[in-house]
């Protein structure tokens, strides 16, 4: 059976016109690959980035990519920080527990503001207990505990996907607020 975290959201309201892209970093570009795709209501979101999550160089990689990635929707300071932040988290997790995986960025649209989404994705063990392992303090390793609840938190929208045995997938979005 497949546990879901029923997505969290924040409205936002339009954003003033966003700059141009800018390009990822080499070691994350290079490690990328571009594909249109649509979000869940149909809106298209421009080109996709996919950074494998196999090395320890690749969490690196992560975090240019998820802060070039904030800095072409136009985010201020703290937003880039959320989102880098989170990122790091999820992939650190899909790496270690998940045996590793893939994270892809992507920019939907909704009602005129852009955002970035992460979709983080591993085939590792799942997790049994989905609730348990969103408290603060819960932790399967040697950490803290506040990664998945963390990321949660950094994030306006956040699903959860997972099955033991089955890895794991987390969708976390943040919106451009002004």
């Amino acid at each position: 059976m497949t546990q879901f975290v029923k997505p969290t959201t924040s409205a936002g309201t339009p954003p003033a016109p966003v700059p141009a892209p800018v390009p990822a970093p080499a070691a994350a570009a290079a490690a990328a690959s571009a594909a249109h795709r649509a979000t869940p209501d149909g809106a298209p979101t421009e080109p996709t980035t996919r950074v494998p999550l196999t090395t320890e160089e690749d969490l690196l990689a992560v975090r240019h990519a998820v802060r070039a990635a904030t800095l072409a929707v136009g985010f201020g300071i703290v937003d880039q920080t959320r989102v880098v932040t989170a990122a790091s988290e999820l992939a650190r997790n899909a790496y270690i527990h998940g045996g590793g995986g893939v994270l892809t960025i992507e920019f939907p649209h909704r009602h005129g503001v852009k955002g970035v989404r992460l979709t983080i994705s591993d085939d590792g063990p799942g997790i049994a207990d989905l609730d348990s392992a969103l408290i603060d303090g819960f932790t399967t390793g040697a950490g803290l505990g506040h990664g998945l609840g963390g990321a949660r938190r950094l994030m306006d929208d956040f699903e959860v996907h997972t099955q033991p045995g089955a890895g794991m997938t987390v969708i976390a979005t943040r919106w451009a607020h002004r």
